[in-house]
Order: C-alpha cells, then structure tokens, then sequence
C-alpha cells in the first residue's frame, strides 16, 4: 500500500461546482492509473492546501467517491482507492421504460437495501454518518433526485461492503422511482404531501442508523421502499384499468 502525497493536479477554476471538479481531478487521477487501489489519498488538510478549497468541499466530494465505490474511509486511518470492479454492470436506460421495469428494480432494492440498512446501522462511522447528513439535509431541503441517489449509496457504502455500492452505483438514478415517472402523478397525489411522506421516511432511515439500531434501520428501509412499491403499482393498476 503506498501512501500518495498528492498525484492529481488541482481542478481548474471553470468548474462550477467546486467539489465536482475535485471529483473529477481524483477520478481522472485513479482512472489515468496516478492513484492506485491500496493507495492513501493526501489528508484533507493537504488536499484543501493543494485545491484551494474548504474542508467542506474536501468531504463532499469525498463522499461522492466513496458512493461511486471508488474510496473507502477507514475511521481514524485515512481513505483509500478500491480494486475497481471486474465486471461493471450497467443497467441502461433504453431497458427501463414502463412502471412494470421501475417495479422490478423496487422489487431488487427491496432485498438488498433493508439488508444494506441493516449493515450500515452495525458497522457506520461518525463520517459516514455525517456524509449521510448532509445528504439528507438536500433532500429535505428540494426533494432533488441526485441526493436521494447519493443517500442510497452513501448507505450502501456504509456496509464496508464493496458489492452493495457496486450494485446500487450500476442502477444509478433507476433506483429512485421519481428519476422515472411523476411518481406523485401517478399515485393521483399531492406532490407536496408525496414529497413530505417520502422526505419523512429518509428521516426514519436516517434516525435509526445514527442510533445504530439495525432492526430499525431494517424496517425504516423496508417501509420505504414498499410504499414506494404500492404507489406505483397502484398507479400501474389504474394504467392498466383505463
């Protein structure tokens, strides 16, 4: 394992956004081979130091890699870069068209997230815990699908699990059932009521992972995912009737 002290070049100043372009600066560094698995990323401290930017900055994009699977935090160590997948898998999105398709994915997320929940509530730590935070705070804050994506994965990750990432990450934004279809649309719902249920389930998810109760997290989890279940498969029902 070596430890690097800082391979990749700052991002430049165009980026809009200036964690994206972090992102991207280490992205290309792991990709282009600079940053290798095993090796240490630069502490956060060198890293603002090297970018110009704020510890802020540093952790969200930091938590943007460890959700892409491309990172893993080791509490009180440092982070590192993963193996990458043998194997990518891609779901595209020509293979995800009707109501049917989102309920299949559902019906996949179902077994495998209320057991990443379960995971994550055992095994999380206070920086996983806060990368979750934050991301919860953006669902809250607009209901945005990208943060509703990266709360999913920032669980996953938080199962020290490469595989839960690897799979949720193929998905993408098909696992958030609004990435899709008007989900409030379909289920003849107030967007603002649809909004205020699902933002409250997060919350569930969330309170139970910070308490690190796992059965909680477990049926939080579940709870979630099978009302986002029923919605639309009564909307697919009344598709169906009409």
């Amino acid at each position: 394992m070596n430890d690097i002290a800082a391979p990749f070049q700052p991002p430049k100043k165009r980026h809009r956004n200036l964690a994206q372009g972090l992102v991207e600066a280490i992205t290309a560094s792991i990709k282009g081979g600079e940053l290798k698995p095993g090796d240490k990323l630069p502490t956060e401290s060198v890293i603002m130091d090297l970018h110009g930017v704020s510890r802020t900055v540093v952790r969200e994009a930091i938590s943007h890699l460890q959700a892409a699977g491309l990172v893993q935090t080791k509490h009180g160590i440092g982070t590192f870069v993963l193996e990458p997948p043998s194997q990518p898998l891609r779901i595209s999105a020509d293979t995800v068209r009707t109501i049917g398709d989102v309920l299949a994915i559902l019906e996949l997320r179902i077994s495998l997230e209320t057991e990443a929940a379960w995971l994550a509530a055992s095994r999380r730590s206070e920086t996983q815990l806060a990368a979750m935070g934050e991301a919860l705070a953006k669902i809250l804050a607009g209901g945005s699908v990208e943060a509703d994506v990266q709360f999913h994965l920032l669980i996953a990750q938080a199962t020290g699990n490469r595989y839960f990432v690897d799979i949720l990450a193929a998905l993408g934004t098909h696992i958030i059932p609004r990435a899709r279809a008007n989900t409030a649309h379909l289920a003849q719902d107030d967007p603002a009521h649809y909004l205020e249920r699902v933002n409250r389930e997060h919350e569930d998810i969330f309170n139970a992972i910070k308490r690190q109760d796992a059965e909680a997290a477990r049926a939080a989890m579940r709870t979630h995912l099978s009302n986002s279940r029923e919605r639309l498969r009564k909307a697919q029902e009344r598709a169906s009737a009409a």
